[in-house]
């Protein structure tokens, strides 16, 4: 067998193999033998069909199938061998010459081959790039502290409705005269006030108690209907007649010792400046991820830009095509810069974790994995799991591949800002989350 290589440019190279008959004819006939063994074929016992016959019936596929995995072993080891570094994989170069595939051809294959650029990039103290820090208007504290008092709060039914109530009503379907609408639609839901837009049929809902009726428009009210029916609702353009059940009302928990204890653990907490600056605190932590992502970001746009070395687009172009059959040209176009950018990107950070010899251990991707399932639990519930609970989550969690290897390229993205953090130099800024918001936005 012979290996060669004809390098096109810096980015391009063609990897030719030529097999003959003595490099794969071995691996057919053991193939073969094999196959004899295992074949189960009318007139002849298990395992006593002779090789002859298999050659003579499945020869020809064998042969496909033992020269194309010598191909790819060969072509796998060639590239490991050169220490080459490629993009994408080898691409078969499409040729009129056919084989007869009769156990006694020579075999010449092409390959194109896309390498990765050699680059160097300087990151310095010359590099600027905003740091935010960013702080909690007394809005965002207030919604807050009203969610979490709401969470520990408990039901009630009041005699008259009020602003932020709930009301739990028949919704009957009227004619444009008035009357009910013969079998028109009707159902029992709850309408939550606070999510009805028009101003005027909020007032009108305010101030009701059990038994009353009003007439109001569907469309004005939808919004706030929570039954699992409720595309009914979403289609009828008419009047409907609301009775009320019932008036609903979440009484929001007491700042109090009992509700400390509750959120924080027993005596951690004991008065509501010290609840506030705990909250302060979760908040801002929650807004700290937020300006580490915008900051991550910035110095994405920064390594681009300084990034000063191209790729084999042309190729990369045409490897997108072969392996994602459904990819049309226009998506192809569309969305080839996004995924040049994302490439150059990995190779920058793979340079830099190379030359700077950052190591990513387990106990990095089980820390941040802990982090990320610990905040997932708290949206859902703000009491937090104990250490031993959330560490048996972590480690079934880790157990799928992709998610870990999702939280692996978090920690290798993580690492390498963290370096890009110690060189370049971070401008801190002060920003309200509102502003921010705008920044980011942007």
């Amino acid at each position: 067998m012979n290996i060669s290589q004809e390098k096109i440019d810096n980015l391009n190279t063609v990897v030719t193999i030529n097999i003959k008959p003595e490099d794969y004819q071995p691996r057919v006939e053991k193939a073969i033998k094999d196959h004899a063994k295992k074949a189960k074929i009318p007139g002849f016992r298990p395992g006593m069909v002779p090789p002859s016959h298999i050659k003579k019936m499945y020869g020809k596929s064998i042969l496909v199938d033992e020269v194309n995995n010598l191909l790819s072993d060969s072509l796998n080891n060639y590239l490991e061998e050169q220490q080459m570094q490629v993009l994408g994989q080898p691409l078969p170069k499409v040729d009129d010459k056919e084989y007869a595939w009769d156990f006694s051809d020579d075999f010449v294959f092409n390959y194109e081959v896309g390498l990765a650029p050699a680059f160097d990039i300087d990151f310095s103290s010359k590099d600027k790039v905003t740091q935010y820090v960013i702080k909690a208007e007394k809005a965002t504290l207030d919604e807050r502290v009203k969610n979490l008092r709401r969470a520990y709060g408990k039901m009630t039914n009041p005699d008259v409705s009020a602003e932020g109530d709930v009301l739990y009503a028949e919704l009957v379907q009227l004619s444009p005269d008035g009357s009910v609408f013969e079998d028109g639609i009707t159902g029992t839901t709850s309408v939550r006030l606070d999510d009805v837009k028009d101003a005027k049929v909020q007032k009108s809902l305010i101030g009701l108690k059990k038994g009353d009726e009003v007439v109001v428009d569907i469309q004005k009210i939808v919004d706030a209907i929570t039954t699992k029916d409720k595309s009914q609702f979403e289609e009828a353009k008419s009047n409907f007649r609301l009775s009320v059940k019932n008036v609903n009302r979440l009484e929001e928990s007491e700042l109090n010792q009992e509700f400390f204890d509750k959120l924080f653990g027993e005596g951690k907490v004991t008065s509501e400046e010290a609840f506030l600056e705990e909250i302060t605190k979760e908040v801002e932590g929650m807004f700290g991820q937020d300006a580490d992502r915008k900051l991550q970001n910035d110095l994405y746009k920064l390594a681009i830009e300084k990034a000063k070395f191209e790729l084999p687009d042309d190729f990369l172009k045409r490897w997108l095509k072969a392996t994602n059959e459904k990819l049309s040209e226009e998506e192809l176009t569309g969305g080839y810069d996004d995924f040049a950018k994302n490439l150059k990107w990995t190779l920058i950070e793979n340079k830099i974790i190379t030359d700077n010899k950052i190591e990513i251990k387990y106990e990095d991707v089980f820390a941040l994995a802990k982090q990320r399932l610990d905040a997932q639990f708290r949206m859902y519930s703000p009491q937090p799991l104990s250490e031993e609970q959330l560490g048996q989550y972590t480690v079934q969690f880790l157990q799928n591949k992709e998610q870990a290897n999702k939280i692996f390229e978090e920690v290798k993205a993580l690492k390498v800002l963290d370096y890009l953090k110690s060189v370049v130099t971070l401008d801190q800024k002060e920003i309200s989350d509102k502003k921010f918001a705008d920044v980011a936005a942007e």
